[in-house]
């Protein structure tokens, strides 16, 4: 077992590391990579308070709007700002990710694998009091975990959020949001049970009645026609699903109109062997470095996770309107979770086409081995490692 700045790395972690052309002295920096918060806009006001509470200084991250850099020690979670919502935590490398996608006011944004929320949260910031989010993934308590966070910060007005197969999900945005006088119509005079009203946590009597009745009468047929569909688990008053039918919420359109009416921005942040996580792969010494055989050497899975990495960007790319960005980016450092899923998408896509990421000439990266593809690390960028391609689609 080596061992790189205190943090040791068993023999079959450097081997792989090696075989991808990675450079084990990326771990070193482990203990000098600054932990990176987003204060909520309007907050900016008070850094003074919250350095006065949590000790250490608030360093601006020059080229990340509204990111700040704490002492990688520093818990953020005890403190006020964070507890009354006024901040998060987000690494740099993540919210560039985001920044990538240049979301504008009235954007529809698609952010294809959600949990557990905080790039959702900076999404929603950025396009205020317009647009939409649609914010899916397949694990329900993850998911259910990001709801609680946009809750807490009060930014959920204009999002929905649905547990499914990142892979197959297929609703397009609801364009016509509610405003607030057709919202009070709606609960006021439509009485339908099939109707969505404003969002609670709480089920009614009746609907709660209704499922139990159809779990304990439903056929093992039924039951699997239905699990395909979306499980709607949060949506905000503007968020376009107020008023809505569940047929209707339902209704997936033909590619042929998805061209058209699809989302403006989707962020594909996939699931991946997160090797380009430190503070990730520090939790394997506490997991038992059998767990990272299992997570992120196992040949069968990383292969199964390429596989799953180009459904999730073939899907998200469907869902994408002509002329609209789309933003794939995993925290794996390796190439063949990156530049060689890129490559086999866009063989495949004669309307996809890769975008310069305009920001990124400010930024602390390096080039992916793809012209315009990005890579984060920790020793160029002092955040973790991550890799970034922006796409745009093209008419047919």
């Amino acid at each position: 077992m080596a061992e790189t700045s205190g943090l040791p790395l068993p023999g079959p972690f450097l081997d792989f590391l090696e075989a991808n052309g990675l450079n084990p002295a990326i771990y070193t920096a482990s203990n000098s990579i600054p932990r990176y918060i987003r204060l909520k806009p309007g907050s900016e006001s008070l850094t003074e308070e919250i350095e006065a509470e949590m000790q250490c200084k608030l360093e601006r991250v020059g080229w990340l709007p509204g990111f700040y850099s704490l002492p990688p020690q520093i818990q953020i979670a005890s403190s006020q700002a964070y507890k009354e919502g006024k901040m998060y935590g987000v690494d740099a490398a993540s919210g560039a990710a985001v920044l990538a996608l240049d979301v504008s006011v009235g954007d529809h944004v698609l952010d294809l694998c959600a949990a557990p929320g905080a790039k959702l949260c900076m999404i929603l910031d950025l396009l205020g009091d317009s647009g939409s989010v649609t914010g899916v993934d397949v694990a329900s308590h993850r998911l259910a975990a990001c709801r609680t966070m946009i809750q807490k910060y009060g930014i959920g007005d204009r999002c929905r959020l649905f547990v499914s197969d990142g892979t197959k999900f297929s609703l397009i945005p609801v364009k016509g949001c509610w405003d607030s006088t057709s919202f009070q119509q709606v609960n006021q005079n439509w009485g339908g049970d099939d109707v969505f009203k404003e969002w609670t946590s709480r089920r009614p009597w009746k609907e709660r009645k209704r499922t139990a009745k159809t779990r304990k009468s439903s056929s093992l047929k039924v039951v699997a026609e239905s699990d395909h569909l979306p499980e709607l688990i949060f949506y905000g008053r503007n968020s376009g699903v107020v008023g809505l039918t569940k047929s209707e919420l339902h209704q997936s359109p033909p590619d042929s109109e998805v061209s058209g009416n699809g989302y403006d921005k989707v962020l594909v942040d996939a699931e991946c062997t997160h090797d380009g996580s430190i503070r990730h792969v520090q939790k394997f010494e506490q997991w038992g470095w059998e767990t990272l055989n299992q997570r992120v050497l196992n040949a069968e899975r990383t292969d199964n996770l390429t596989t799953l990495q180009l459904n999730l960007l073939r899907n998200g790319f469907r869902l994408l309107k002509v002329g609209g960005s789309l933003v794939y980016s995993t925290c794996s450092l390796t190439v063949c979770q990156n530049e060689e899923v890129i490559m086999r998408f866009l063989a495949e896509n004669a309307s996809a086409e890769l975008l310069e990421i305009d920001a990124a000439r400010d930024w602390p990266c390096r080039s992916g081995s793809i012209p315009k593809t990005l890579r984060f690390d920790p020793v160029v960028s002092k955040t973790s490692g991550l890799f970034v391609a922006k796409f745009t689609k093209l008419s047919p």
